[in-house]
């Protein structure tokens, strides 16, 4: 449970910490997106340092990130290799039946990897550098337009904060509750499939309880401190360019051009 990543913060006092959410916020959604621009070894390589860079900035231990990739191996490796089987141009190198290996289809089952590793990278570099206030008012500016629309622009960032901030808590309660009942003689590790499923159960009800506990005194704390739904609120640390945020995206930009230009060769 503790290999979550979602929703934890780890404090510090670099660079990529102090920037303003919303260019994180910016900077890694856009990131993503130009991944696809990404056509041979030295595009991916370049995304690749950027990326390697931005971990290396965050003065964060490798272990946190590879906590994040960690839970998504079998997802990367099933993707691979159904690019690897199923890419049909290039030259044939291996054949069984309808199932073949081609030389573009290693080349692009590499680039694969490189695109999924990266984003994860990137992603987790977002969420352990920010808190989960920080990235729902990030998205909170990002969405305010839809407020002319009528949209409880608000209130969503609200519900996404607290649903943020809850799946490290919950993560927390469910591995009290696996290590109380290991205490007790229950391993879910062990056993056949079927067996692991019904031990599941007996973590499951506890952890629903508690999180409905959890619930019920965030509630009864909103309304002690006077929050009304659909009312206007103010913010103790308001959100600010600095200099640091401005080259952020300029280094985004230089990146995308880099892209552009060496799609070309």
């Amino acid at each position: 449970m503790n290999n979550i990543l979602i929703g934890r913060y780890i404090p510090g006092t670099s660079l990529i910490h102090k920037m303003d959410p919303r260019g994180k916020l910016i900077t890694s959604f856009l990131f993503v997106m130009i991944i696809f621009l990404a056509n041979n070894w030295s595009t991916y390589a370049v995304l690749f340092v950027f990326a390697l860079l931005a971990v290396c900035m965050t003065k964060i231990s490798f272990k946190f990130f590879w906590r994040g990739i960690r839970p998504l191996i079998w997802l990367i490796l099933f993707t691979v290799i159904m690019q690897l089987l199923f890419t049909g141009s290039g030259k044939v190198l291996w054949r069984v039946g309808f199932l073949k290996v081609t030389d573009y289809g290693i080349i692009s089952s590499i680039y694969m990897c490189i695109r999924l590793i990266t984003i994860i990278v990137v992603s987790t570099v977002f969420t352990l550098t920010t808190t989960s206030l920080q990235i729902a008012d990030a998205i909170e500016w990002l969405i305010h337009p839809l407020k002319y629309l009528k949209v409880p622009v608000g209130e969503i960032a609200l519900v996404l904060s607290i649903a943020l901030r809850f799946v490290p808590t919950l993560m927390d309660e469910a591995t009290k509750i696996i290590n109380a009942q290991k205490a007790r003689g229950s391993d879910i590790s062990t056993g056949k499939f079927i067996e692991k499923i019904k031990k599941i159960v007996p973590i499951l009800v506890p952890l629903f309880i508690r999180s409905l506990s959890i619930a019920l005194d965030l509630a009864v704390a909103m309304e002690a401190r006077g929050y009304r739904d659909g009312m206007p609120r103010s913010r103790y640390r308001q959100l600010a360019w600095h200099i640091i945020d401005i080259l952020n995206l300029g280094s985004l930009a230089i990146l995308i051009g880099l892209l552009l230009l060496l799609r070309r060769y």
